[in-house]
Parts: C-alpha cells; structure tokens; sequence
C-alpha cells in the first residue's frame, strides 16, 4: 500500500510519514523544488517535485497510490503578497482533491485546523459542533481553512474524506518554526519576559501523526475530528516550559489593548520593509484575546485518539529544539 502525503517536509506533515513508514506504507511525497528538506533526509520517501497550486504534479505524485494525506498548506499570520495563501490553502485544496477524483484514490485524510472552528464565548472548550462563519474568522490564515475546510466537506458527497482538526501542536521537526514552537525557542532563550493572558489547547504532534492513520482507519467520511491534547493558560504553559527546564518562568502579564496598538506599528513598519517580518501581529494579538480552548472528546471516544500530557509534549519538543541547535545559551 502506497500513500501520498502532502506538506511531507513541514512539521505534522514529517511525523505524518514517520508514522507511516513505521506501518511499512510506502510513502511519496510533494516537494517544492526549493524548500529543505531536512525533515525527509535519510527516509526511505520518493519525493516528487511540484506544488499544490499545479494539479499535474499533485496527480503524478497519486498515481499508482490507495491513499491521500493532504496535510500541506502555508501556515503563517504574515504571507506577501497576500493572495498567495489563498492560492496555497484554498485553491491547492481543490486542486488536491480533483486529482484525488481523476486518480482514484481510495481514502483521503484531509488536515484543517481548529482554526476553521468558532470559539465559545464563556470560554469553555468549543468541540465540532461549535459554529462559525467566514465574517467571525480572524485573519487569512484562518479564513483559508476555514475556507478548504468547507471545500472538503462539499467534496465528501464524491470523495471518501475524513478531517481532522489539529489544536496546537508541540513536538518535534517543528523547523521553522510554527508560532507555538517559536514561543517554546524565545522561552529556551530566555526572551520571554512577559506574558499575555491567553490560552491553547496543546497536543503532542506524535500524538496527531498518529491521529491521522486512526482518521484513515476509523474516521466517519465526512466527519471532522479535533486532534487535541490539554487546554492551558499562556502563563500555565510557561510554568509547565519552567519545571522542565528549571528556567524561570515570567512573571509580567502584559495589557492587551496596547500591544495591539504596537502589532499594527510593528506590521506597518514591516509593510515598508519586505524582507522584515513582524515578530508581533494583529492579526496573533486579536487571537490571543480569546481562551483557544477545545475539546477532543469525539476524537477520543471514536477514533481512540491518545491524551498524553502537555508536560510530556512540551518536554518532547524542548528535547528537539536542543538537540537542533535551537537553544543559544
């Protein structure tokens, strides 16, 4: 049995084929022809070059192949130009899934976000039924899986699709890093010397590998499942980052209202300045406004979705980053 997996080279998309080879499924992986791929280095993966925005290339990497993990897309709160990350996430989506059709293939596990889910107002963990619409979305990032979410969920009529909605995920082959990573490195670094009052769900990104393979296997076609692990506070997960490496933990809680008047300088400083990206956006301070709480409750009952700990996970991923280089002092 043979898989194609997109995103291969990024962070779930690296523990997606590690999980697989580990079944002994051959795996076959998008690449684009410039990014590295040091995620894939010494795997036993054909890679084949091209792009989600070129449905030729997404069809050779099918053919022959039983099975679809779409799990690419380009995550980032600050793409120029802008349009490129509806490209990527919206219409490479679609573009997936027609070569899905054309080829064949037997069953595809398609990687949303819980961004494409709404939040509750009382601050109690939201679960798949917890509604939104593209008006109350905050941001591209989160309009465009909003957006591919709603593609698959109209291609399940044709196509057997199951989704998973990963939470926040830590671990390792997080190489850019993602933004929750980066907040693990700037901790590790002791460059966090505030906090905002904010909340997550974090998960173990092994956990959501495996998360994927229990979707392929046990997932209803047309269903969603959060992949999430343990809603913390932004201060409980620094708290958590300090007893596993014996740094301090910061103590300053920083006001909301005039970090969001410094993202929008911040962006617009870097608007004039291309090459420079902002450490800070208001598009991830308006987020951070609000407890990103979940609940894995139907992932676990019907998939068998593991929980390990926040604590374990986070010290997982400090593990990589150390061993990668990533930590300075």
């Amino acid at each position: 049995m043979k898989a194609f997996v997109t995103g291969g080279t990024g962070f779930l998309g690296a523990n997606v084929v590690r999980d697989l080879l580990e079944r002994n499924i051959g795996v076959r992986a998008l690449c684009r022809p410039t990014p590295s791929r040091g995620n894939l280095e010494g795997l036993d993966v054909e890679i084949v070059e091209g792009d989600l925005r070129d449905v030729q290339s997404l069809r050779r990497g099918m053919a022959g192949c039983e099975l679809v993990f779409h799990v690419g897309a380009l995550y980032s709160f600050w793409v120029r130009p802008p349009g490129l990350i509806y490209e990527v996430n919206v219409d490479g989506t679609r573009n997936v899934f027609d070569a899905a059709l054309e080829e064949g293939i037997a069953r595809v596990v398609y990687t949303s976000s819980v961004a494409a889910l709404g939040l509750r107002d009382n601050g109690h963990p939201a679960d798949e039924t917890t509604a939104t619409s593209l008006a109350e979305v905050v941001g591209d990032y989160k309009k465009t899986k909003y957006l591919a979410e709603q593609i698959a969920l109209e291609y399940s009529a044709k196509l057997p699709i199951v989704i998973v909605n990963p939470s926040f995920p830590v671990g390792p082959w997080d190489a850019k890093p993602t933004p929750t990573g980066q907040t693990i490195v700037d901790f590790l670094n002791r460059k966090m010397p505030a906090y905002l009052d904010t909340g997550m769900n974090v998960v173990d990104a092994q956990d959501v590998a495996l998360g994927h393979w229990l979707a392929l296997e046990k997932g209803t076609v047309g269903e969603r499942y959060i992949l999430g692990g343990e809603n913390v506070t932004m201060k409980g997960l620094l708290d958590l980052l300090a007893e596993i490496t014996g740094l301090p933990s910061p103590r300053i809680r920083l006001p909301y209202t005039p970090i969001l008047a410094m993202s929008y300088l911040n962006a617009g400083f870097c608007k004039l300045f291309p090459r420079i990206t902002p450490r800070m956006t208001p598009e991830t301070i308006r987020m951070s406004s609000h407890y990103m709480y979940f609940d894995p409750t139907k992932a676990v009952r019907e998939l068998g979705f593991p929980q390990t700990p926040a604590k374990d996970a986070l010290a997982k991923a400090v593990d990589w980053y150390g061993e990668n280089g990533y930590v300075k002092n």
